[in-house]
């Protein structure tokens, strides 16, 4: 299993894969928001979303996981 993070604190604005969703490598899976710039947080590598760890409206610190993959 792979954590994706964060990379900064903001809020979360949008999520766009649901658990069991198949992704590959740099697909955004949650776009986050700060300072009015949206910034998205992509697949580290393919493969299946295991977890989601956020929802829309949520803040997240710098490092935070926001999602699992599996294989």
């Amino acid at each position: 299993m792979s954590d994706v993070r964060a990379e900064l604190t903001a809020s979360v604005f949008k999520v766009e894969v649901a658990v069991g969703d198949a992704v590959e490598e740099g697909q955004p899976l949650v776009i986050l928001e700060s300072m009015k710039m949206e910034i998205p947080v992509v697949a580290t590598r393919a493969g299946t979303v295991e977890e989601l760890l956020v929802s829309e409206g949520e803040m997240v610190e710098e490092g935070a996981v926001v999602a699992r993959l599996g294989a």
